[in-house]
């Protein structure tokens, strides 16, 4: 198959675009110019059921829906729509409402970017003592974009809210230094949108530095999902799974953190291909997905997709909450049914399937999961704990917060103890 992209530049050429109404084509181009759109030849003909796209999961989930805005920034940027404001003038305004959407959540940008010798590492992140995440500049986009991402930003077009660098060689010394890093992950966007020889020469680099302590490289990507002929036909298709195999004969892990969020990805013949084309170069493939109102948030569509992923040869890894920025609202469930819906599911798998971890917020203190609801003298409470911390000791340290059956996010709860703040926010 032949990719062809399709953004709000050139979205009325797809055929299908006829079966929407005026009304569905307007949201599109209101919303997709404050939350960035775009899919892929691969996206419309093989996975959107254009019969029922009002409801589809997969229509959903690449392109903009009036509700993934607030009626407020809605409204201001049909009224510029309407009187044919020019470029500059929407720009302007659209800019104001992506500060107004949280950009950069969790502390990305104010906590997670390291500083090396005086040197602040825009492009690297180091939240967690173990995981260095780097973001190569040809690699901040990606083959379509989940209206979900939490990583928005990086396609928004404003380089003021972009992470990205080419600087690899800042980065190997970064690592050499802290010893306690055994992990590095690829991320973006989505790194697998570069080419063979761009992605060589980060891997090379890396590789050739021969870091003792580094053990594992993960690559987080969509491509599975959105365009799996990478790993197929695309032209230099060969030399990515021929990189594979330099990390793998190298003798570091290599990680493949393959975003599914729905079953349906799965079916294809070409991502069944892919999979097993990956993992004939000794990769892993992990699989994760946030819980998604309008897209994922049954327990049934967890349970098949995490069978057929362990069936495949996949991990099930996590089952995140949808972190608080974009469009949080439009997709989010509260903490009690994403807990409820992950216990329904996980309770229906086999052991293979119960790798998956969850339901998890990755909050500014860490990755604080939902371990259940306790019903106690002073009233209901959720347990919660930390998978991942900015403090190790953190980890696996049970806590307690009340019961809020309204609660999306971390922010909302409070502690049980009665007292203004939880430990590790004081």
């Amino acid at each position: 198959m032949g990719y062809k992209a399709y953004s709000l530049r050139n979205f009325k050429e797809i055929p299908q675009i006829a079966k929407l109404s005026k009304e569905k084509i307007k949201d599109i181009e209101i919303v997709g110019r404050v939350l960035p759109f775009k899919t892929n030849s691969y996206v419309i003909n093989e996975l959107i059921d254009w019969d029922n796209y009002q409801n589809d999961p997969l229509f959903i989930l690449t392109f903009p829906q009036r509700g993934m805005l607030s009626k407020e920034h809605y409204n201001i940027v049909e009224e510029l729509y309407l009187r044919g404001a020019n470029e500059k003038e929407i720009l302007k305004t659209v800019n104001v409402i992506r500060q107004e959407l949280n950009p950069h959540p969790a502390g990305q940008l104010e906590k997670n970017v390291p500083v090396y010798n005086g040197q602040r590492l825009n492009g690297v992140q180091h939240k967690y003592n173990e995981t260095v995440l780097f973001f190569p500049s040809q690699g901040q986009t990606c083959h379509a974009y989940c209206t979900f991402c939490f990583r928005w930003p990086q396609f928004s077009g404003d380089h003021n809210l972009k992470q990205s660098t080419k600087e690899v060689s800042l980065l190997i010394n970064y690592i050499k230094d802290n010893p306690e890093v055994t992990d590095l992950l690829f991320t973006g966007g989505d790194p697998m949108v570069m080419s063979a020889n761009i992605l060589s020469s980060y891997i090379d680099a890396v590789l050739e530095a021969k870091i003792p302590h580094l053990k594992t490289i993960r690559i987080g990507t969509k491509t599975l999902g959105f365009w799996p002929y990478r790993y197929l036909t695309d032209k230099d298709s060969d030399q990515i799974i021929d990189i594979f195999k330099r990390i793998v004969n190298s003798g570091l892990n290599l990680s493949i953190m393959a975003h599914f969020n729905h079953y349906r990805e799965l079916e294809s013949d070409a991502v069944l291909k892919a999979v097993k084309r990956i993992q004939s170069t000794g990769a892993i493939i992990r699989t994760q997905s946030p819980i998604l109102n309008h897209i994922n948030a049954d327990s049934s569509v967890w349970r098949k997709m995490w069978k057929k992923q362990a069936g495949l040869g996949m991990i099930p890894y996590y089952m995140f909450i949808p972190r608080d920025t974009g469009a949080q609202k439009y997709f989010a469930v509260t903490l009690d049914s994403a807990y409820n819906i992950f216990k329904d599911a996980y309770s229906n798998v086999s052991g293979i399937s119960r790798t998956v971890r969850g339901p998890s917020m990755s909050a500014n203190s860490g990755k604080v999961k939902v371990e259940g609801v306790l019903n106690l003298e002073a009233g209901k409470a959720f347990i919660l704990s930390f998978i991942q911390a900015r403090d190790t000791s953190w980890v696996k340290k049970p806590f307690l917060a009340k019961y809020d059956d309204k609660a999306i996010w971390l922010d909302d709860l409070k502690p049980y103890s009665g007292e203004e703040k939880f430990f590790f926010d004081k």
